[in-house]
C-alpha cells in the first residue's frame, strides 16, 4: 500500500513541555489505522499539528510526499485532509441539511457578484450541492433528519453528521477524534459500518483517535500507541493485545 501521511521526528513544546517528542509514524492508503494512548500522550496534539491547527516545534509532516507542516487549516484541507473533534461542532440553529451545504469550498453563492451577474449557473451549482447533501444524508442514515435543526440530534446522530460533512469536500484521508465517545450501540454499527464501506469501497483512509478498545481492536488495522508524546508499539489488534507494554499502561488485564 502506498504510503499517504508520513510523520517524521516531530516535536511539539507547550512552554518547555513536550507534548510530542520526536515522535514518528506513518499512514497508509487504504487503511483504517488507529491511535490509542492514555490521556495526555498527544493523540489530539498530533491531529492539530496535522491538519494545521498548530505548528510543529520541530520534524516534518508530509502528505502524499509533500511537506505540510505549517500550513494554515484551509490549504490541507484543500488538499483532502479533513477531521472531526472529540465534541461535535455543529451548526446547531442550522438545518442537518443546510450543516451539509456550507461544506464545499468555492461556491459562487457565497460570493458578492455571483448572485447578481451569473445567477442561473449559482442556482445549478446549489442544486448539485444539495443532491450530493443528501445523498450523503442517505449513506449515514440521517436523511429522515434533513430538516431538523442540528442542535436537536442526539451525540451519537451528531458523530454522524460529523462525519457526514468530511464526506461533502471528497476525502482523502479523514483524521476521527474519538468517533465512539457517547454513540449508543446501534448507532455505534451504523457509524462503523459506515467507516469500514467508505475504507474498503470509496478508498478513503481513516486515522481514528479512540478510546474504546473494542472498538478500535475491531475497526482498525493497524493500530499505533502512544505514550509520553512517543510511539511505543504498532501493529495489528492481536500483537497490540499481546504487548507487555500496552497491556501494562492501556489495558489493563482484560486481555490477558
Amino acid at each position: 500500500m502506498a504510503l499517504l501521511l508520513e510523520i517524521r521526528e516531530v516535536v511539539k513544546s507547550f512552554d518547555g513541555l513536550k507534548a510530542l517528542n520526536r515522535c514518528s509514524l506513518q499512514v497508509s492508503e487504504g487503511t483504517i489505522t488507529g491511535l490509542i494512548g492514555p490521556n495526555g500522550a498527544g493523540k489530539t496534539t498530533l491531529f492539530n499539528l496535522v491538519t494545521g491547527f498548530l505548528k510543529p516545534t520541530a520534524g516534518r509532516i508530509f502528505f502524499k510526499g509533500e511537506r505540510i507542516d505549517g500550513l494554515p487549516p484551509h490549504r490541507v484541507f484543500r488538499k483532502g485532509i479533513v477531521r472531526t473533534f472529540q465534541v461535535p461542532r455543529e451548526l446547531k440553529w442550522m438545518t442537518v441539511l443546510e450543516n451539509l451545504m456550507l461544506v464545499p469550498g468555492d461556491q459562487l453563492g457565497e460570493k458578492l457578484w455571483g448572485p447578481w451577474f451569473l445567477p442561473f449557473i449559482v442556482r445549478r451549482q446549489e442544486r448539485a450541492i444539495q443532491e450530493k447533501a443528501l445523498a450523503v444524508l442517505e449513506f449515514v442514515n440521517l436523511w429522515h433528519l434533513r430538516n431538523e435543526p442540528a442542535g436537536n440530534l442526539s451525540s451519537g446522530q451528531k458523530k454522524l453528521l460529523e462525519l457526514a460533512r468530511t464526506l461533502m469536500c471528497d476525502p482523502l484521508l479523514v483524521l476521527l477524534d474519538e468517533p465512539g465517545a457517547g454513540v449508543n450501540p446501534t448507532l455505534m454499527k451504523r457509524l462503523v459500518a459506515s467507516i469500514e464501506e467508505l475504507c474498503y469501497e470509496k478508498g478513503i483512509t481513516f486515522f481514528i483517535i479512540e478510546h474504546d478498545m473494542d472498538l478500535v481492536t475491531r475497526l482498525c488495522n493497524p493500530i499505533i500507541v502512544l505514550s509520553e508524546g512517543e510511539k511505543i508499539a504498532e501493529g495489528l489488534p492481536e500483537e497490540i493485545k499481546a504487548d507487555e507494554r500496552v497491556l501494562e499502561a492501556y489495558l489493563g488485564g482484560q486481555y490477558r
